[in-house]
This record gives structure tokens, sequence and C-alpha cells, in this order.
């Protein structure tokens, strides 16, 4: 596992490549620690997960998948991608390859996908004749629809980068050379702002999943809209913006004209 922090933002690269990333249970232990130290961190706003090239993760270790033999050892082979989808941090998964079966859930625990153009999701669990596991079926139906899930887990489809991105699979596709800066310029803004702000946010539009009426997603809402007006970093900030709106104003206004010159004497 690799960590690298820089101006808020903590690219987590899960770095097996001899085994294109796949999901181990020693890779879910350094995963747990990991997002341990980043929650800890208060210079961390955000976390990019990305995958040590050719791959994203090519799914779950063989040997620990077929050693799995009751729910609880099943449950220990999901820990890793379950930590990072239930972290309060932001998080931006950064698919630079394959990303297959346990391996694709970890992209989908993460609150964006960006695909890069040789990105390709396959959920897989068909092929090795295995029910899917860990949420799998919820989260891509979550960000996707019913037709998406029925293609991709009961028919085996496979997804490329591009069409990723035409059905919402992921957010956008980009060039390869670009994925990581853009993941990384896409996590800077929500680091720049406090934690918990961000935190409050992705809790609300987590729970409004379970929200059915205009009047409940009202009532979500204001209780943390109030707190947050409350914070110093509201006033701080609509106090800057209000000065360059003047300051705007004021430099776009016309000069006043010129007083007149007095007309001679005749």
């Amino acid at each position: 596992m690799l960590i690298d922090i820089e101006d808020g933002v903590a690219t987590v690269t899960l770095n097996c490549p001899e085994v294109r990333n796949a999901v181990s249970l020693e890779m879910n232990r350094e995963l747990d620690a990991a997002f341990d130290r980043l929650e800890a961190d208060e210079s961390v706003g955000a976390v990019v997960l990305t995958g040590a090239p050719p791959a994203f993760s090519a799914g779950a270790n063989l040997d620990d998948l077929l050693a799995a033999n009751d729910p609880t050892s099943l449950a220990a082979i999901y820990a890793g991608f379950l930590r990072v989808a239930h972290t309060p941090l932001p998080t931006v998964a950064a698919v630079n390859g394959a990303a297959v079966g346990a391996g694709m859930n970890f992209a989908l625990a993460c609150d964006v996908i960006l695909a890069g153009s040789q990105a390709a999701f396959e959920s897989r669990f068909l092929q090795i004749a295995i029910h899917p596991g860990g949420g799998h079926t919820w989260r891509l139906r979550a960000v996707c629809d019913r037709q998406t899930a029925m293609a991709m887990v009961v028919f085996g489809e496979r997804i490329d980068g591009p069409r990723a991105a035409e059905i919402g699979l992921a957010w956008k596709c980009v060039d390869d050379d670009a994925l990581l800066d853009e993941a990384r310029r896409m996590a800077h803004r929500p680091a720049r702002v406090p934690r918990e702000l961000t935190k409050a946010m992705k809790q609300t539009i987590l729970d409004m999943g379970a929200v059915t009426d205009s009047a409940a997603a009202v009532a979500r809402e204001v209780g943390p809209q109030a707190w947050s007006m409350g914070q110093p970093e509201f006033k701080e900030r609509v106090a800057a913006l209000k000065e360059a709106i003047s300051t705007s104003s004021s430099s776009s206004r016309p000069p006043a004209p010129a007083p007149a010159l007095p007309t001679p004497l005749q």
C-alpha cells in the first residue's frame, strides 16, 4: 500500500502489481490501518484511490476465496472495500485499468469514479459461478440502474471507460495520462473546506436514499445547513465574496463625466 499526502489530498495506491492488485486479506488489513491513519490526520480532507499499473484491481485472491467457506470468512474478503465505503472522508476512485469482481467493489465503494481510457469494469461473478457479495449489486444499482446491473452481473457484460461514463458508472472518462491529475483536482475542492462540513454533506447524501418526499428532504437538510451557517468559515467566505462583488462592481462602473468647462464670455 502506498500513501502520498499533498495539499490535503491523500492518494492511496493498491500496490501489488505482480498480481494485478488482487484483493487479499493482507491488503484489507493494510487498507484498514491506512484509513485509520488518514481519518486521524486533520490535514487530510479527501482521498484518491487507485491501483499500481497495469490494473486497478483484478478481483479477490482466489486462494482466499476458496478458503472462505462461511459468512465470517467471506466478510473478511470484503472488509477492505467496506472500510473505504464507510469512511467519512470524500473519496475518488481513479480507475486506471481493470476493475474486476471484488476489485470493482473498490471503485463502487468510492463517492466518485473517474475512468481512464484503458479502464475496464467487469463484475465477473457469473464467469466463476459465484453469487455477488459485499453489496455489489446494491452499489451497482445505486450508481446506475437495473438494466446495467442485469447486463453486467447476470449477462456478464464488460464495460470500458468511455461506456462507463455514458451509463453513469463513472463520472467521466479521461486520458490515462491525465487520470490522477484530474482525480486530485476534484479531491482538492472538498479538501479545502472544513472536514466536518464535507462529512455532514456526504452523510446527508447517503441518508437521502431512504427519503421519499420533499418535506422529509427539507427537514433532513435544515439542521446541518443551520449548523454550517453558524461556523466561522461560512461567515468569512461570505464576507470575502461580498467584498469581491463590491470591488468588481466599483471597477466596472463607468467613470464620472468630466466637469463642464466654463463658457467663454462673448
